[in-house]
């Protein structure tokens, strides 16, 4: 098979619309781009020249460049692969290409992904995409691990890959279509995503069922390659820019404590004029060290997993900790000089109504700097979602994005989606804005301003929801 010209599409949703609020709001029409489809693109590059990438986060799709491409590879998450099929199906009705899906979703629903779709890559594809483009040309059987395809009519899974030991290669993001340009949008950060994989097992997450229990790791030289380089490109698109912070992605970064700390020697030396945020468990605020370090490498947050405040939610859902142990964590992570950031899940089967008012509560009496709401999520192939199934309310896979889809245990769909916008309504207030806007200074500043337009979006997006889920709630 002739193989001259490659493309990859991410999908969005919503698809990237220009507008003066994407200047400022993250989340509703303006996103950050996959790393890891930057990466199989900068892979990919080295074999095929003609290699590029799209992302309808940040722009539209050229497809005029899209329909006379040899592949086109297209992942997909839950929330947004109801588009990746749609335009899947539309590149089938307007081109001869062959469309090949992966990532999370693709991975963990092969036997629906594959109906969109001539092949799907399973898992990581750092190795297996080589392979794949491999056998195209020469014409070889693609029967290696990792790939599922249709055979007349049959499905057939040649099973999970082993997922690759190193992982260095840093992405290029020249070839992300219209990225300079929009990498001078305050809401796109910097991102660098340093390790893979997870040695916890909540039941809600799919991180250990993609990436698997073991956290493997990029070697010092390319996580600060890749720092480096990520700054440089969004300074260069706007050297004036406010939002002087980069986003260290990993799932959980402290899992290899010795690797980490490598890795914040590194980067303290390095001096970078930035500052840096990063994912953590709330394990971390016991360690002193680790705090310390994080605070000296330029660190001015964690986004803390808390996801609850009962113990019962905890033990309902194979996380551990307790209510105690959070407050202490955030406690010492805030005595080192470090900003916590909280991520919390609403509509765990322990969580009430009133459960919107005790975490507005909760946040403001420990001073977390910011929150990310979100229902409780349900990802195929994750033991929450296996468990819930028949309380499902739908499998629109675009609604699965921190809206609620699901019955609770003690609460009705719609009691659940109004205790998620109180909440965000109680923290993000117009008065806790002013409080904002002269007493926090810096970076603190113009977050809570960004946060509290984007939190407005994600309301009159679940405001919208309501009547469907009155609706469910009267079935």
């Amino acid at each position: 098979m002739k193989i001259d010209k490659i493309r990859f599409i991410e999908p969005g949703n919503p698809p990237y619309k220009p507008g003066l609020r994407n200047l400022f709001v993250y989340e509703e029409t303006i996103r950050n781009p996959s790393v890891g489809m930057l990466t199989l693109t900068t892979i990919v590059k080295e074999r095929v020249v003609d290699t590029l990438m799209y992302s309808e986060s940040i722009s539209k799709i050229l497809w005029d460049d899209v329909f006379d491409a040899d592949v086109i590879f297209i992942g997909i998450f839950t929330f947004a692969a109801t588009r990746g099929y749609e335009l899947a199906k539309f590149i089938k009705d307007h081109s001869n290409a062959m469309v090949v899906m992966g990532g999370l979703h693709a991975s963990m629903t092969y036997p629906e992904a594959i109906n969109s779709c001539d092949y799907v890559l399973l898992g990581e594809c750092d190795e297996s995409i080589l392979d794949f483009l491999y056998a195209l040309k020469f014409g070889n059987p693609v029967k290696f691990p990792g790939i599922a395809y249709l055979d007349g009519g049959k499905l057939i899974s040649t099973g999970s890959r082993r997922p690759p030991e190193r992982f260095d290669t840093v992405p290029d993001s020249q070839l992300l279509y219209n990225y300079r340009k929009m990498a001078g949008h305050n809401t796109l950060w910097p991102q660098v995503h340093a390790s893979r994989g997870c040695p916890h097992n909540c039941d809600y997450c799919a991180v250990v069922r993609h990436f698997g229990n073991r956290v493997r790791t990029r070697s010092v030289d390319s996580v600060l390659n890749d720092i480096r380089q990520a700054i440089d490109f969004h300074d260069a698109a706007n050297p004036k820019r406010k939002m002087k912070m980069l986003w260290l992605t990993d799932d959980n970064f402290f899992a290899d404590r010795k690797w980490a700390v490598t890795i914040l020697k590194a980067i303290a030396a390095a001096r970078f004029s930035y500052n840096f945020t990063v994912q953590a468990r709330f394990e971390v605020g016991f360690d002193d060290e680790m705090l310390d370090l994080l605070k000296l490498a330029g660190f001015t947050e964690l986004a803390v997993g808390i996801e609850f405040l009962e113990n019962e939610s905890f033990e309902l859902y194979n996380k551990s900790g307790t209510r105690e142990e959070i407050v202490r964590s955030i406690e010492n992570i805030q005595s080192h000089g470090l900003g916590v950031r909280g991520l919390f899940i609403l509509g765990a089967d322990s969580h009430t109504k009133g459960i919107g008012k005790r975490l507005a509560e909760f946040v403001k009496q420990y001073r977390i700097k910011g929150v990310l709401l979100q229902s409780m999520y349900f990802v195929p192939g994750t033991p929450a979602y296996d468990t819930m199934k028949e309380r499902l309310l739908h499998r629109d896979w675009s609604k699965y994005n921190g809206s609620v889809v699901h019955r609770p245990a003690n609460m009705t769909p719609a009691e659940l989606q109004l205790e998620i916008i109180r909440a965000s309504r109680r923290i993000y207030s117009r008065r806790n804005l002013i409080k904002a806007w002269f007493k926090r200074t810096g970076i603190e500043h113009r977050l809570f301003i960004g946060e509290y337009l984007w939190q407005k979006s994600v309301r009159r997006r679940l405001r919208r929801e309501l009547p469907d889920l009155r609706n469910a709630d009267k079935q």
